[in-house]
């Protein structure tokens, strides 16, 4: 209990965290447009300026434009009072690009103040955290959609690891494997930890609830189950209903507490949720 109260009073202020989502405001800079991995329904190939999924953006920028609209937007007299988390979330996986770190670096320096966050698929997570806790990052987001080896080679097409692409089963097994490993050890060392999981109706369903067991025990603070968006491989995978959305959020809200408010953020998002 002391544990779950110093992750609450930690998160206050933090949107996608449960703190004052309404009143608080994040900005993510798009600096990190590699990925190591291909999810069966991601695609970075349409922007449109009034979307709202992951991995699209408008602009790429490097690490200094991504400091100077850090300094942009925290002057804003209507946007600045409100930033309390600068975030990195792609619109590739952000551990697979140098200058996610450098951009941290940047912004730490001159916004202390400012909450650290980063969002990763976890395939490079255990190699990371000895960086990221250098640079004060301060609540992570790892995306797992499966616990069996079997389900996962169903929704990731390949990986690339250590120059190597692996693909079918063997790329699964590296991926769960990193993805836990770098959970439980990111937990250890004290980050505020939420684990995504995308809904998939016919595919990962039944596993859910073996995820959000197997995360609590690592002591992960919030899950957030999201819909499928029907696009890339999986264009042909029905969305779930807001009902069965409800329904397995329901479920899970027995094991792990769940996130309800989640907007599936651009990876240029700025603002109030």
């Amino acid at each position: 209990m002391a544990k779950i109260c110093e992750q609450m009073e930690k998160v206050q202020g933090h949107p996608c965290f449960g703190g004052g989502q309404h009143k608080t405001g994040r900005m993510h800079l798009a600096v990190a447009p590699v990925c190591n991995i291909k999810c069966g329904y991601c695609t970075r190939k349409h922007d449109c300026a009034n979307e709202s999924r992951p991995g699209v953006t408008s602009r790429l920028m490097n690490p200094q434009e991504a400091l100077d609209k850090v300094r942009e937007v925290m002057a804003s007299p209507l946007l600045g009072p409100t930033m309390r988390v600068v975030g990195i979330a792609g619109p590739g996986d952000p551990l697979a690009n140098h200058a996610t770190f450098e951009t941290f670096r940047l912004v730490g320096k001159e916004f202390p103040d400012l909450m650290k966050c980063l969002s990763t698929n976890g395939l490079l997570l255990p190699e990371s955290l000895d960086l990221l806790v250098s640079l004060g990052l301060h609540s992570l987001t790892v995306t797992i959609n499966a616990v069996q080896v079997a389900t996962a080679s169903r929704i990731y097409r390949h990986i690339t690891y250590n120059g190597i692409r692996y693909t079918g089963e063997a790329a699964a097994e590296i991926l769960l494997a990193s993805q836990y490993e770098g959970v439980q050890r990111a937990c250890k060392l004290g980050m505020v930890v939420k684990v995504n999981t995308v809904l998939i109706p016919g595919v990962n369903d039944a596993e859910i609830p073996l995820i959000a067991e197997r995360i609590k025990g690592m002591g992960v603070f919030v899950m957030n189950v999201m819909p499928l968006i029907p696009q890339a491989e999986m264009a042909h995978v029905p969305a779930p209903s807001d009902a069965y959305l409800s329904q397995v959020r329901d479920a899970n809200e027995r094991i792990i507490g769940q996130m309800r408010h989640c907007k599936q953020c651009r990876a240029d998002a700025i603002g109030l949720l």
